[in-house]
């Protein structure tokens, strides 16, 4: 019979105390977060089910308060914003989350039925790295989405 030889396996890097930090790759493997912040039901619902159709994870909000709220906590990837909301509108919803070094990174397309030029400049003084006018085509928002993150 043959005779059987047992390896062992050491971990050179373990044995002299280097650890891996769980954060840096666990993160990396989850999906980008979308906060959707419109206080239109239906926005909101079309909006999210094409983004986590294409893999996104998202946050819901109805008003300005919650969306700061869910931002400041959760720190997405990146916010997608009406102007009108009740609580704090979009305006200065931006101008504040980009006001904090904690949230200032944070890239914002407003989505708004006004289209007018000066409410587009009124956005990027304000902040905001995008524009879309509704009635949303959602193949452009996931393209303006996908430009900003990358994804």
């Amino acid at each position: 019979m043959p005779q059987s030889s047992t390896t062992t396996l050491t971990f050179s890097d373990a044995e002299a105390g280097l650890t891996w930090p769980m954060g840096d790759w666990s993160a990396a493997l989850e999906p980008p977060t979308v906060l959707i912040a419109d206080d239109d039901e239906d926005i909101r619902d079309l909006v999210g089910t094409k983004l986590r159709a294409a893999g996104y994870r998202t946050l819901i909000a109805a008003d300005g308060r919650t969306a700061m709220a869910l931002a400041v906590g959760e720190r997405p990837s990146l916010v997608l914003l009406d102007v009108c909301m009740p609580g704090l509108d979009g305006l200065a919803f931006c101008y504040e989350l980009h006001s904090s070094p904690q949230t200032a990174t944070i890239p914002v397309i407003f989505i708004s039925g006004r289209g007018e030029p000066a409410d587009m400049d009124l956005a990027r003084v304000v902040g905001a790295e995008d524009y879309l006018v509704k009635p949303l085509d959602p193949a452009e928002l996931l393209r303006r989405v996908e430009r900003l993150l990358g994804h």
